[in-house]
């Protein structure tokens, strides 16, 4: 379908989902984000879709919240818009895809948070990732829920308390990123990496992602419980099956991407 504030190409097996708000620096409205979780779930919901890559327009990946908006709402208000920006944010992992941020300039506040949330990250040299509401007078407590997850408590509270911007370097070396390349070579570097994440079957790779998410949050001994669980029943059938068989036959794996 057709977005007011978002642009959705399909090219193969990938989708790119573009803010396209560059006068605006790419912020989050409400409107913003109801459009993101709607283009995001829809394509989860496409089974012959590999990837998906997370752009935007302009010299600013996204600013974050649109503080205009903020200003004029009630506390129900923002609590609705907050809301809306978590369903937002989770629908990024909880799709079945590969979800790649390709961060080309500032991810600032919520849009720090929207890069965070990805699966993987490729930032230009020229990225800078921020959480700047610890320098003023509202604290960036909800982009921190993606961030700290990424970074550790240490380096997460240094981005929050100070709301220093770091560089796409320093986010390589705590763990933000996944890729730093020259910001000439930013799409296709995503392009390549997006393929090397979508090797393999796509029934696969979502039921991974989706145990790999659930498993992190539960204690050692669930965790393991879990994953034995899902295991067992993903080696017994479909494409599951299909990896050990092909290899004892000595062929090629046809997938099937299926369960």
């Amino acid at each position: 379908m057709d977005y007011e504030h978002l642009c959705c190409e399909c090219d193969g097996e990938i989708v790119t989902i573009t803010l396209s708000r560059p006068d605006r620096r790419n912020c989050l409205s409400t409107q913003v984000l109801m459009e993101l979780e709607h283009a995001v779930r829809s394509t989860g919901e496409q089974d012959d879709v590999a990837g998906l890559v997370l752009a935007s327009t302009g010299p600013v990946f996204s600013s974050g919240h649109d503080l205009a908006e903020m200003a004029a709402m009630t506390e129900d208000e923002l609590r609705n818009l907050f809301d809306v920006c978590s369903a937002a944010m989770k629908s990024l992992a909880e799709v079945p895809q590969v979800v790649i941020a390709q961060v080309q300039g500032l991810a600032t506040a919520a849009g720090a948070q929207l890069a965070a949330s990805a699966d993987l990250i490729v930032a230009s040299d020229e990225a800078r990732f921020a959480t700047p509401g610890g320098k003023g007078g509202l604290f960036c407590h909800t982009p921190m829920v993606a961030v700290a997850r990424q970074i550790g408590r240490k380096r997460a509270a240094e981005m929050a308390l100070t709301g220093g911007a770091i560089d796409a370097t320093t986010a390589l070396q705590w763990g933000l990123v996944n890729r730093v390349v020259p910001v000439v070579d930013l799409e296709q570097s995503t392009r390549d990496f997006m393929g090397y994440a979508t090797r393999g079957s796509r029934y696969a790779k979502g039921l991974g992602k989706a145990t790999m998410y659930a498993q992190m949050d539960m204690t050692f001994e669930n965790a393991y419980e879990l994953a034995a669980d899902v295991m067992s029943r993903a080696a017994a059938h479909g494409d599951g099956r299909e990896w050990p068989t092909a290899f004892v036959e000595k062929r090629r794996p046809e997938w099937s991407h299926e369960g």
